[in-house]
């Protein structure tokens, strides 16, 4: 039996299990979620998160919430094929990207999921954008990727010289943050700029970037 994701590409956090899905070269099957019409919010989805929110994954008996705890399980299942997202043979490039993890959860994520949500959600759900939150979360974003280009100078990746599951959780909020007005926060920082583009293009991505939008359902 293959693997059955719930949720919509539009979801940054359905996106980053398919990136890494696609990465591994998983088959899986993407079953849609209605999140218009609550269906995340109804007994049949609650079995699979408790807490109503996209994605869940199953795997066999198995099911998983949590788009980081589904990647990790993901790049662990699958740590022998394709591309190792978790440096499993070498203890330290493994570390460093498990710091790197904590990094992207605890520091990126909290400033450029706020911007996102005032520049996306809010509008969709009839709400008025707090351009005062946005403005605050654009500076704490800008010092924590100041942080991210003084790394850079030292790797090409944030974990070492590879890519890893550390970039791959990137990918999702940094494709939102460009379609808005705040992509400076990247462009002014070479090291940032180029590493953003960098994972941006590589073909997982490509495969699903087009398919992220806040039109879908």
């Amino acid at each position: 039996m293959g693997m059955k994701l719930y949720g919509i590409p539009a979801s940054t956090c359905t996106a980053r299990v398919m990136a890494c899905l696609y990465e591994k070269g998983v088959d899986f099957e993407l079953i849609p979620v209605n999140m218009g019409a609550g269906e995340h919010k109804q007994p049949a989805f609650l079995n699979k998160n408790p807490f109503g929110q996209i994605p869940a994954l199953e795997d066999g008996d198995l099911t998983l919430f949590e788009s980081r705890a589904i990647t990790a399980y993901i790049a662990e299942k699958y740590k022998d094929t394709s591309y190792d997202l978790i440096r499993h043979k070498n203890l330290k490039e493994a570390a460093q990207v498990k710091v790197w993890l904590e990094v992207e959860s605890q520091q990126f994520n909290p400033p450029i999921s706020a911007i996102v949500f005032q520049c996306f959600f809010a509008p969709m759900y009839g709400m008025k954008t707090d351009q005062a939150v946005v403005d605050a979360n654009v500076e704490k974003l800008g010092k924590v990727l100041d942080v991210y280009e003084a790394r850079l100078a030292k790797s090409k990746y944030l974990a070492g010289d590879f890519y890893s599951l550390a970039d791959l959780h990137h990918l999702s909020f940094t494709h939102y943050l460009f379609k808005t007005p705040y992509a400076s926060v990247f462009n002014e920082r070479p090291r940032v700029k180029a590493w953003s583009e960098d994972i941006s293009s590589r073909p997982v991505f490509k495969k699903i970037s087009p398919a992220m939008s806040f039109g879908d359902k």
